[in-house]
């Protein structure tokens, strides 16, 4: 059985100010990020991993820095795992977006939508679940543990994809900052052990 830890990166500016970064470079953890991303290395201690992968950008290399140091390996980068590529929405302001015509397809049928110079979120869910296959094969044996570090909607999408959930209601999943879901494959079965556990990250945010 391999089981796959899915943990969104932790907080950041543009978490806070309620704007989409999408692929946009320079966009670090701020100080409650880091240290929610020190306590999910923390709530991992009892836990031995096989290997720490993350999505190439900055926030999710941070987060997934402190878990693979505490269990000494390397982070390992695969674009597969990057953020939905926005195009024309990355950088802008939820509340500006909510006035498209747009909006409204991508949150009631996000089968149909494709961002302007980005992708679809079918695509998202093709390149995410098929960088999942390849790693879960790689990790095949019955006690392989990975760490995964990627981003909301993108852990919402593989969650739906190997639960069976229809994409068009992948949006009904909540994946917060810094929060850990828990993929178990065995065969060809797959089972959902956890959900958006944020607790160390809400601890963290309480010190």
């Amino acid at each position: 059985m391999t089981t796959v830890l899915l943990i969104r990166h932790g907080q950041n500016d543009f978490v806070g100010k309620h704007k989409l970064a999408g692929w946009l470079p320079g966009v670090h953890l701020n100080d409650v990020g880091r240290a929610q991303a020190k306590a999910v290395a923390a709530s991992l201690k009892g836990v031995k991993l096989q290997a720490v992968y993350a999505s190439p950008l900055e926030r999710t290399t941070e987060t997934a820095a402190p878990i693979a140091e505490a269990q000494g390996l390397e982070v390992q980068l695969l674009p597969g795992l990057g953020e939905l590529k926005l195009g024309k929405w990355e950088g802008r302001s939820l509340r500006s977006l909510r006035r498209l015509k747009m909006w409204e397809r991508v949150q009631n049928a996000p089968s149909l939508a494709r961002f302007p110079d980005g992708e679809s979120f079918a695509e998202a869910q093709a390149r995410i679940v098929a960088e999942l296959d390849t790693l879960i094969n790689r990790h095949a044996s019955k006690k392989a543990v990975i760490a995964v570090v990627s981003h909301s909607d993108m852990i919402k999408l593989a969650v739906a994809h190997y639960v069976g959930l229809p994409l068009d209601l992948f949006q009904r999943l909540v994946v917060e900052p810094a929060s850990i879901s828990v993929l178990a494959f065995h065969g060809s079965h797959t089972r959902l052990v956890k959900l958006n556990d944020a607790s160390a990250a809400h601890q963290a945010e309480a010190r």
